[in-house]
């Protein structure tokens, strides 16, 4: 197919425009998004997919729909676009300035309270920074973003396929939570093997919360009995505190007022919790991994009946 002469060639704005209609589902609503008028939006879309060649949404009853050729675009063009704001990011800091977006994914219950103290502090520092966070239940997510180029730092949980450059922030550690009136909220350490014959609030199988919970109980010779699966840990503690079951979690994901029902547990259980950052570095990425170097990441004394 040949361009017809005067047209300009694809850019980073259509990219844009068609990334905010996917994400929206309608062009009304991504023009609002974009804070530019509709018919601006439609006609980015519509010159994208006549030099393309292709038709990059579907209209259903419920909106826009990235078609299967438009999702596999979508993908790289949230690359591009992503590696663009970077570019920009770089050639416009200065000493004491740092401008673009930063994307940070973070597996599953690990960082819940350091990062958003760590995120505080780079925002202080570099206040017009963007930051994007993904929360992510395992590391096939984490891996999939990281293949995509999205992701400028990771913040995950050791593992053995965990890359040789990743950095060592800390451990968490774990904790137990027990209901209200749970016998073993009398001791200061609950020992793993007191709790046989629980039912367990457990997470989604292939997260990496789930593998820690399961380790810790088949390494004391437990079989958990089950009695649900939830994908946040605000809610397997929310859930144990009203007594469906007990739940074990980071010290650092236990969300504020549930402290009372917390106990460490013996033997302890902890994961060593680790930075990766993408190739080549920005300001940005090497300052936050600072910030989390000096975040606390054992907690589980705050957790204790004498606190």
């Amino acid at each position: 197919m040949h361009r017809r002469e005067g047209r300009e060639p694809m850019s980073l704005r259509q990219f844009e425009y068609a990334l905010a209609v996917a994400e929206q589902g309608s062009v009304t609503a991504a023009a609002e998004l974009l804070h530019v008028a509709q018919p601006s939006v439609s006609q980015q879309i519509r010159g994208l997919e006549r030099d393309l060649g292709v038709q990059l949404f579907a209209r259903t009853p419920s909106g826009l729909v990235p078609t299967v050729v438009g999702r596999a675009f979508l993908r790289d063009a949230e690359v591009a676009v992503s590696a663009a704001r970077r570019a920009r990011a770089t050639a416009r800091s200065g000493a004491d300035e740092l401008v673009g977006e930063l994307t940070v994914a973070v597996q599953l219950g690990f960082g819940t309270r350091q990062l958003p103290g760590a995120l505080s502090a780079l925002r202080r520092r570099f206040p017009r920074l963007e930051v994007t966070v993904f929360e992510e239940p395992g590391s096939a997510e984490l891996d999939r973003l990281g293949r995509r180029g999205a992701l400028d730092l990771a913040l995950m949980a050791a593992c053995e396929q965990s890359p040789a450059d990743a950095h060592h922030l800390g451990d968490e550690e774990f904790v137990v939570v027990l209901g209200a009136g749970h016998r073993q909220l009398a001791a200061d350490r609950v020992q793993l093997r007191e709790l046989e014959g629980e039912p367990w609030v457990r997470f989604d199988r292939d997260s990496a919360l789930d593998g820690v919970l399961l380790d810790a109980l088949r390494n004391n010779d437990l079989t958990p009995t089950t009695v649900a699966r939830v994908s946040q840990t605000a809610t397997a503690v929310r859930w144990a505190a009203h007594g469906l079951g007990v739940t074990l979690v980071p010290a650092s994901a236990v969300p504020h007022g549930h402290e009372h029902l917390v106990r460490p547990v013996f033997p302890a259980v902890s994961q060593p919790v680790l930075a990766v950052v993408r190739p080549g570095p920005g300001p940005a990425e090497m300052a936050l991994l600072e910030l989390l170097r000096q975040e606390t990441w054992s907690e589980s004394a705050l957790f204790s009946p004498a606190s």
